[in-house]
């Protein structure tokens, strides 16, 4: 760990983020691929969003979904790697205690509305293969709505105590963060007293928001993987096209934030910087792995992509 530990109590009105603990030399040289990561994170998710809002046989429920997806995405990519660059290029590590505050409620908030946009995309998959007479009176653009508020108000209260808990703590022992930007588990372990009420809040979210949620997720598969079993071979292989981006997108979204949470609690002197490691793939690897898979996997979506790219050509 690269945290400095200090036995003085203070209180503190800023902490100071890291780059790559014991990596600090190359800083300058790991800021080019995130600023390339970046890049392709910002110009993918655009043109999903792009292609879905310009096409009008686009505007269906999964699509919707996936634009919802993209979005989020991008934000929770806006929200730290702007950041990050400025750490690893100028040196720019100080963050103001509200700021850190800020950050860490809309990461956690952003996370928790990918959770809930994902399982409804798994809800929209079940629906659309186990019960597709169903489809079009279940997901009405009434519904929808209501989904996606439901995921925003559910985001929201559920993470709007996250700074709150933090606030309560007046004295700090430690102002250094080996990670480059606030989360939520370190930050509480950098205060001095009792911060079992934040363990015991951050347990509770993962547990009934992202736990709940991949629970959800897990039982519309084997829906779905059960319904297909019993279809003709080309029904069920054009069912399978059809859920391998969100799949794909599912475990690229809870494998890291799942290892970010065990190692947080139980690599107490186990391999360095692993908390690093999934920490920074936690966040950077969904906004740039995601429109990828969905632009390749979605035959709908690369028929657009290939046809805006020859116009692009055409153009230039």
């Amino acid at each position: 760990m690269s945290t400095m530990d200090n036995t003085t109590c203070r209180s503190l009105s800023a902490f100071t983020l890291s780059g790559i603990p014991y990596l600090e030399d190359f800083n300058v040289w790991f800021g080019f691929p995130l600023i390339l990561m970046y890049i392709v994170a910002v110009l993918g998710n655009t043109t999903i969003i792009y292609i879905i809002i310009k096409n009008h046989s686009l505007h269906k429920p999964m699509y919707i979904f996936l634009s919802m997806l993209t979005t989020v995405d991008l934000l929770l990519a806006t929200s730290t790697m702007p950041q990050m660059l400025g750490i690893f290029w100028f040196d720019r590590r100080e963050i103001s205690f509200s700021m850190c505050l800020a950050q860490m409620f809309f990461i956690a908030f952003l996370s928790a509305v990918e959770s809930g946009v994902l399982l409804a995309m798994a809800v929209d998959r079940y629906v659309a293969i186990c019960h597709p007479l169903k489809y079009s009176s279940v997901f009405t653009p009434r519904t929808i709505t209501k989904i996606f508020v439901a995921i925003i108000v559910r985001g929201a209260a559920g993470l709007i105590p996250f700074p709150l808990i933090i606030k309560r703590l007046p004295l700090w022992k430690n102002h250094l963060l080996s990670h480059s930007y606030c989360l939520h588990q370190e930050v509480m372990k950098s205060a001095c007293g009792n911060i079992n009420l934040n363990i015991i809040y951050g347990l509770f979210i993962i547990l009934f928001i992202m736990g709940l949620d991949s629970v959800f997720i897990f039982i519309s598969y084997l829906l779905i993987i059960k319904t297909m079993a019993g279809l003709v071979k080309g029904s069920s292989l054009k069912g399978i096209s059809t859920c391998t981006a969100h799949i794909c997108a599912v475990l690229i979204y809870y494998i890291p934030l799942l290892g970010l949470s065990v190692v947080h609690r139980f690599n107490k002197s186990g391999i360095p910087n692993i908390h690093i490691l999934f920490g920074n793939v936690y966040l950077l690897f969904p906004p740039v792995i995601n429109p990828l898979i969905y632009g390749i996997k979605t035959k709908e979506i690369w028929n657009k992509l290939s046809k805006l790219l020859r116009k692009i050509c055409q153009i230039s």
